[in-house]
């Protein structure tokens, strides 16, 4: 018996000697795991208390804000509650990426296709312009052209995930501001992360418009590939949204294959990981139909928002560098006005001079869409991290750059609301519908409630294989059946009470 232990004894003496002899033991093994899951209670914990505090201060303040400023405490810097090693920085890579998958499924590309939508982009080019130059200005062009770019890219920038819900909160949604801020908003973040993909690239300017011309061709395959599936795989549409609302969750699943396979490109192009995000975010809203982009959006923030997305700004909290922001208080303030130079005053300018066709008659509607538009964060945070690991930013200009992108998002949509409730009066109101339209857009509703109990398409129900072999396709529709033995029962009802 022990002759047969013996050599079982030895083997894992050998495996324990090969572990001290390689310098890692089990013990500090286990060690690190534990750091790894440390950090990830202190930013779950960061995470939940976060949106309880913003609602205690009624949505003024946004809980991003909130969620730099408790990265900011826990980190490194501070009180070193939590590190940023280990799989958490794949996670805040993960993260970045639902963010702008669910910015790019947000976005309405045919709006960007209008004139309102031509005028803000030019309108973004002379921000992005005015960003460079000030830069320049101020350096006295001590830096190479691609820092200037990365500050230009970081100045001109909308935080268009981040105003969506304050512009809910706000009571703007559905507004002419509100409708202005989507347009300005979809540019800020897609032409940024197009001048990151292209300007700040170590490969020369020609070869940077090749290889994103071949990763958008890559794109384009990739969104054509599930169309001509749905529409030559037989009954693979009908599949999808039965099981759509099980554990099965195609609809999620299908964006997350997207989400890796973009970003799988973009690192096999050698190209940021948000122009990935982004263009996965676009394909999943051509695929979705209009009735159902409500509820697809729902899905991706529940699953985003959960945890991932939080832990982004967390994590991105943690690297700001307090000292750099302490010891330049003007520094700081500085990124703030620039930001609303560079941003702000352009688009202001261009809605006061020009026919926009933004459908902003005010003055105050127009100083609201000029403060809403200046608020930018994820893609400065986006662009630092870039810039920083490229060596074209030092670690306490991009520090500033973040806390001035928080500070905007905390500041100017306050300074908006306040217009907007001091001069709200003047703006001009709503009709409310007529009992017509009530009925109808209820009808819709319920319609659309049928179909997407399902996911994104009517329910799938296979007829017994003696009845058919085919898929028979219908719409769950439990209260039409009831309102339809209402009515039976009502005629039935009137036809006695005739005959009484």
């Amino acid at each position: 018996m022990f002759s047969t232990l013996s050599p079982l004894f030895l083997t894992d003496l050998g495996t324990s000697g090969a572990l001290l002899a390689s310098g890692t033991t089990l013990s500090e093994g286990s060690s690190h795991d534990s750091g790894q899951f440390v950090s990830i209670f202190w930013i779950t914990l960061v995470a939940l208390i976060s949106p309880v505090l913003s609602r205690l201060t009624g949505k003024k303040i946004p809980d991003v804000v909130f969620l730099l400023i408790f990265g900011l405490l826990i980190g490194p810097n501070m009180l070193n509650l939590a590190s940023s090693e280990g799989g958490i920085p794949l996670l805040k890579e993960l993260g970045l990426g639902m963010l702008f998958l669910i910015a790019g499924f947000e976005i309405n590309v045919s709006s960007l296709r209008s004139r309102q939508g031509y005028s803000a982009i030019a309108t973004w080019v002379v921000c992005f312009a005015l960003g460079m130059a000030g830069a320049a200005v101020i350096t006295s062009f001590s830096h190479e052209l691609n820092t200037y770019i990365a500050v230009g890219v970081a100045l001109s920038s909308t935080a268009l995930g981040t105003l969506l819900p304050m512009l809910k909160s706000h009571g703007a949604a559905g507004t002419p501001v509100g409708n202005a801020v989507l347009v300005h908003g979809a540019v800020g973040e897609l032409l940024p992360i197009f001048a990151i993909s292209l300007l700040l690239s170590s490969r020369s300017p020609g070869m940077a418009i090749v290889v994103l011309l071949a990763f958008m061709v890559v794109a384009v395959i990739t969104a054509l590939i599930p169309h001509r599936l749905f529409a030559h795989v037989p009954g693979l549409r009908q599949i999808m949204a039965a099981e759509a609302n099980t554990t099965g969750q195609t609809v999620l699943r299908l964006a997350m294959f997207l989400l890796a396979t973009l970003i799988m490109c973009t690192a096999l192009f050698d190209l940021d990981a948000v122009l990935g995000a982004f263009a996965a975010g676009l394909i999943l809203r051509t695929l979705t139909p209009p009735a159902a982009l409500h509820m697809i959006t729902h899905r991706l923030e529940v699953v985003g928002f959960t945890f991932m997305i939080p832990l982004f700004f967390v994590v991105s909290g943690m690297g700001i560098d307090v000292s750099a922001v302490v010891a330049k208080p003007m520094g700081l303030l500085a990124v703030v006005v620039g930001i609303l130079l560079c941003r702000g005053v352009p688009v202001l300018l261009a809605e006061h001079f020009f026919d926009t066709h933004s459908g902003l008659a005010t003055r105050a509607q127009k100083v609201q869409l000029a403060l809403y538009s200046a608020a930018g964060l994820p893609i400065i945070v986006a662009v630092t991290e870039v810039a920083t690991s490229s060596g074209l930013l030092e670690k306490s200009t991009a520090s500033l750059l973040v806390a001035g992108g928080a500070l905007t998002v905390l500041l100017f949509p306050l300074w908006a609301l306040g217009i907007r409730q001091a001069f709200g009066s003047t703006e001009p109101s709503a009709q409310a519908p007529s009992r017509k339209e009530q009925m109808n857009a209820l009808k819709a509703q319920r319609n659309a409630q049928a179909k997407l109990a399902t996911g994104m398409i009517p329910v799938v129900r296979l007829k017994s294989q003696a009845e058919s072999d085919s898929v028979e396709v219908e719409v769950a529709s439990c209260t039409a059946s009831r309102d339809a033995a209402k009515k039976r029962r009502g005629s039935v009802e009137n036809t006695d009470a005739a005959q009484k």
